[in-house]
């Protein structure tokens, strides 16, 4: 080998080194920025899984205390309903009109004198029925008068209402 070609490749092996020098810390630095943007990559990730896994879970929650307060409100409910059924019971009874729960039957007879609650001697309940029968006898004799007396009955329910009569001056 001749002195030229010895020359010439230590010159191309000090170039080859001086590239190394100059490029090779400008490399590191190149391959630390890509390293670090990959780490702030993963981390950006990771963080924003974390929030999105918070957020689920929150959300969670919040539909969870939603359906608590629905229940407990509708509890709420059920109880004023059942406060005010409380309440009318009371009014019953401070009217006498739920004796009959606080009498038995092999009592009523004991009970019946005081349990007359307007006074006139018959049981409500028993008052009830009555009246029910006087009326449907009413109606009974009614008709058999009508029968009796071969005409119409002077007032009818069944018919219908006679027109008004116009003669008489308005008030």
């Amino acid at each position: 080998m001749t002195t030229g070609a010895i020359i010439a490749i230590v010159v191309v092996a000090v170039i080859i080194i001086a590239l190394l020098a100059f490029m090779l810390p400008r490399m590191r630095h190149k391959a630390e920025l890509q390293k670090r943007e990959r780490e702030l990559h993963s981390r950006r990730e990771r963080a924003a899984e974390e929030q999105r896994a918070e957020a689920t879970a929150r959300e969670r929650e919040a539909t969870e205390a939603e359906q608590r307060a629905r229940i407990a409100q509708r509890e709420a409910e059920a109880e004023r309903a059942q406060a005010q059924l409380h309440a009318e019971r009371a009014g019953l009874h401070e009217k006498g009109m739920a004796d009959h729960e606080l009498v038995d039957e092999h009592e009523r007879d004991r009970f019946e004198p005081v349990m007359d609650r307007d006074n006139d001697g018959v049981d409500d309940r028993r008052e009830d029925m009555t009246a029910r029968h006087d009326r449907d006898d009413y109606d009974q004799g009614r008709h058999d008068e009508r029968v009796e007396q071969d005409r119409p009955a002077r007032f009818n329910r069944d018919e219908e209402p006679a027109p008004e009569r116009r003669d008489t001056p308005a008030r």
